[in-house]
């Protein structure tokens, strides 16, 4: 629920909505109240709005999500602008006055943040951008550190291009490398971080396809040489997967123990077919919840190492790639 008011705005205009608080409220509504969420998702990553904001009762979002036992947490970066000297690609804003809004946001109710760049594989990476994604990252966990709040450190390897798994295997090789040694560099105590990376996956265009169990190779293969065993857990973005794919991947990387829990960090994964469902009405919130539980309970097995994907629906296997995806 970190979207921004302009990316939860495209969400709603997909259902046929227009983008006002009221609607963004009703939507954030149903998702934190669905009865016995909290039973597969331990935490939630809220907008700044949501942060502040209460359901149409009264009750601050905050105190539904605690009452569920899910941990509240909250997006704290400003965004991605485009970084000067590279090639067309982007650095990601918000150091000036962090610290402070992360002890504004821990009085919120705030336990954990998240801070979200990108790497571009058709753009390079040029050794700039990924040096500019890794310091930021750091510095952003050893200021949340210090203010009370668990970093979430998610350096987005985006699906946008043709190319093969090898291709992202590498650049996730080079990011990660970068990433762990300036969070060393700043100080950051890997016990107290998650990770949220993107799966080793093919470019959402490349005419190869990979199985679940290739990408849980691939993946685990770049967990193990990377990241320290001293990080407690790695919880995955979907990043334009379809909901049954994210799944299955997440499935296949729990077939036996890891250093690290490995879990799930998903939005659209868990919500594309709770939104539609919804479709804006209120007598469809009911049936929305039901189906957001489903998603959630799938990949509570998932990380787990227990899910089947027998009954899956055609909705769920939907592909939701959007080039150059922004929130």
């Amino acid at each position: 629920m970190d979207e921004s008011n302009a990316t939860c705005g495209k969400r709603l205009a997909s259902i046929g909505l227009e983008n006002t608080e009221a609607n963004r409220q009703a939507y954030r509504q149903l998702l934190v109240s669905a009865p016995g969420l909290g039973q597969y998702i331990s935490g939630a990553i809220l907008f700044e709005e949501t942060l502040y904001q209460s359901t149409t009762d009264g009750k601050k979002m905050v105190d539904v999500l605690v009452q569920q036992n899910i941990v509240p947490g909250i997006k704290v970066d400003k965004g991605l602008v485009p970084l000067a000297g590279s090639n067309d690609e982007s650095w990601c804003q918000g150091l000036d006055g962090l610290a402070s809004r992360c002890a504004g946001y821990y009085q919120q109710g705030a336990r954990f943040a998240k801070w979200r760049t990108v790497v571009s594989i058709p753009n390079g990476p040029s050794a700039l951008a990924v040096k500019e994604a890794a310091w930021g990252l750091a510095r952003y966990a050893a200021i949340a550190q210090e203010n009370g709040l668990v970093p979430i450190v998610e350096p987005e390897i985006m699906l946008d291009g043709e190319h093969g798994l090898e291709r992202t295997f590498e650049v996730a090789l080079k990011v990660w490398s970068e990433v762990f040694f300036y969070l060393a560099e700043n100080n950051v105590l890997f016990e107290g971080i998650l990770l949220k990376p993107s799966m080793v996956t093919p470019g959402a265009e490349c005419k190869e396809r990979a199985s679940p169990e290739t990408v849980a190779q691939y993946t685990l293969n770049l967990l193990r040489r990377r990241v320290p065993p001293a990080v407690p857990g790695i919880m995955f973005l979907s990043g334009g997967q379809s909901e049954a794919e994210a799944t299955l991947n997440l499935n296949a990387m729990n077939q036996a123990p890891n250093p690290w829990h490995v879990s799930f960090s998903y939005a659209r994964a868990l919500q594309n077919t709770c939104l539609k469902t919804w479709a804006g009405r209120p007598e469809n919130v009911d049936a929305a919840q039901k189906i957001l539980l489903v998603r959630a309970k799938a990949n509570s097995l998932a990380q787990l190492g227990k899910y089947s994907a027998e009954g899956e629906s055609a909705e769920s296997k939907e592909g939701m790639f959007v080039k150059g995806y922004t929130y």
